[in-house]
């Protein structure tokens, strides 16, 4: 008879979650699971209700919520010595990690992989003393997914960030900031417009924004976009639909296990989709310390 932890963020995505979420809980119980469910009310409470988790004796967890919900089961496991698996229902505005594994969403199907109990471990990406399970980001607009409220996203969903977006642009004129980087790969200092350390290719919905990544190769990989005019910035951005941003001379693009990126100026890093401090901070690739059900 096996326990798991439901944790659920019930504002995350729309308001059929509750509902889903339930269905999932009868499901588990009539097939001889023991359930917990908890419901997150603040910050960090993903994140103490995984520690509880690993040291008690639960088998394995359901994070129910988008990217910021994952990061905080994430980092929960990081802290403790016992590694149970966690199964990721999509659920917020935004969940690249899960789009990236493609992981179900249907609750049948989602019910079905746990059953197959199919496991794999995947890297986690530390910055200074946190953890993130897709990407830690710093520059042009990389702010805007912690400023849109959580009503917004609610009901406006993924449109939310567009929007959000939209009203950031003119604040921010695309002013480049002076950055330093040092890695074994990339040591450089120069004006750039932003920065993407990601342990996925799935970044703000983009499918190939880091186009080699690979969750499982103990590597972080870098996205750097420079200073660029608007018509340069433009190209950029179409390219990235397709992948091939990475090869224009405006964007360099490599992997790294750990890199030191550093500044002079105020710049806030963004860690899946919350603020997470600011620069100066050291990324690294912490290889295996997550496991999830896969199909």
């Amino acid at each position: 008879m096996e326990k798991v932890k439901v944790i659920c963020n019930p504002s995350s995505g729309r308001q059929t979650i509750q509902r889903r979420v339930d269905y999932l809980c009868n499901l588990l119980i009539n097939d001889g699971y023991v359930v917990g469910k908890f419901n997150t009310m603040k910050k960090d409470d993903a994140m103490h209700e995984a520690m509880k988790a690993c040291n008690e004796d639960w088998d394995f967890i359901i994070a129910c919520g988008g990217d910021g919900t994952v990061n905080e089961v994430a980092k929960g496991i990081a802290r403790c010595e016992r590694k149970i698996p966690v199964a990721i229902l999509s659920a917020g505005t935004v969940n690249d990690f899960a789009n990236h594994m493609e992981l179900p969403r249907n609750i049948d199907d989602f019910f079905q992989m746990i059953k197959n109990k199919k496991i794999k471990t995947v890297d986690l990406g530390k910055v200074n003393d946190e953890y993130f399970i897709n990407v830690a980001a710093g520059g042009l607009l990389t702010n805007v997914g912690y400023q849109v409220p959580p009503e917004a996203k609610a009901i406006f969903g993924r449109m939310a960030y567009y929007m959000e977006g939209l009203k950031e642009i003119p604040k921010q004129k695309f002013k480049p900031i002076r950055v330093k980087f040092e890695s074994e790969e990339y040591i450089k200092e120069e004006d750039i417009l932003l920065f993407l350390i990601s342990n996925s290719a799935s970044i703000g919905g983009f499918k190939r924004l880091a186009p080699d990544a690979n969750v499982s190769d103990g590597y972080l990989d870098v996205v750097i976009i420079k200073k660029s005019e608007v018509q340069d910035l433009a190209q950029i951005f179409i390219n990235i639909f397709r992948g091939e941003h990475v090869n224009h001379p405006n964007v360099s693009y490599f992997k790294s296990k750990k890199i030191l990126v550093d500044t002079a100026e105020d710049v806030v890093i963004d860690i899946d989709g919350e603020y997470g401090g600011k620069l100066p901070a050291v990324f690294e690739a912490e290889p295996n310390g997550f496991k999830i059900f896969v199909p």
